[in-house]
């Protein structure tokens, strides 16, 4: 049996008893999302099968790649708005989502891209479009959600602001605001044990590929530091747009 026939194998064997697993915790813990990883499961095992046919095509040209990024930050933008209309739907809530992951992904990539620290090739500029994306993506929805909440929870100290005199942007900033700092958290815990905790994707490819440490390690600081810069610009862009909104009263949802 081939190394790769027993892998897949395995894979088959050992991937539904991890979710199975996943399932138990969830339900044990009143997590209430056993149907959700079953989905999220599926949803991969399905998407990964049609991107595998995709990226060949998206890594034949640099338009394809763009395009590629693009349908990436479209999807990105709907996950995130799905995800924070959970706590309460805003107003042109798309559009803020869009906004604050294309132009923070934009912006890094760009600085990345545009100077050759990454080569300007399909190949290499396309998984750092991911995962730049991917980041931004996860820094809006945190912020997202814990801005809306932390506005629904302490609504009265909102209005308080507005009663001195404050304009609604600046109360909501004073009130909310400081918990958006949060969604960086993830970003800044990666890159603060890396190495130590954590051996990243990019680095272990690397070196399984042939390339040296120094060489992957070089890679990995690129993707660490692109990571925080694009969640940064995500999370002050959710911020800025969420405090320029026409906001639900907060009594009106429960954070």
């Amino acid at each position: 049996m081939s190394h790769d026939t027993g892998l897949g194998l395995a894979a088959v064997v050992v991937l539904p008893l991890l979710v199975v697993i996943a399932v138990v915790a969830s339900r044990l813990a009143s997590l209430r999302h056993d149907k959700g990883i079953v989905t999220a499961a599926l949803r991969a095992l399905v998407q990964l099968a049609v991107v595998g046919a995709l990226v060949g095509f998206a890594l034949q040209s640099i338009w394809g790649t763009v395009g590629f990024i693009l349908v990436m930050m479209t999807v990105a933008t709907i996950t995130s708005a799905r995800r924070i209309r959970h706590v309460v739907t805003v107003p042109g809530q798309y559009l803020h989502c869009a906004v604050a992951i294309g132009g923070a992904a934009s912006v890094v990539l760009l600085l990345l891209v545009l100077p050759g620290v990454v080569p300007r090739n399909p190949g290499s500029i396309l998984p750092m479009g991911g995962i730049i994306v991917g980041g931004a993506m996860n820094a809006t929805t945190l912020a997202g959600r814990r801005l809306l909440s932390e506005y629904g929870g302490r609504f009265g100290e909102f209005e308080a602001g507005l009663s001195v005199g404050l304009m609604p942007p600046d109360a909501f900033k004073l009130v909310a605001g400081p918990v958006a700092g949060d969604a960086l958290l993830p970003a800044l815990d990666q890159t603060r044990t890396v190495g130590l905790v954590t051996l990243p994707g990019a680095f272990v490819g690397m070196v399984l590929g042939g390339a040296s440490p120094t060489a992957a390690a070089a890679l990995q600081l690129v993707v660490l530091i692109g990571l925080l810069t694009a969640g940064s610009i995500a999370i002050l862009v959710t911020t800025e747009l969420l405090a320029r909104s026409s906001l639900p009263d907060g009594r009106t949802f429960s954070p």
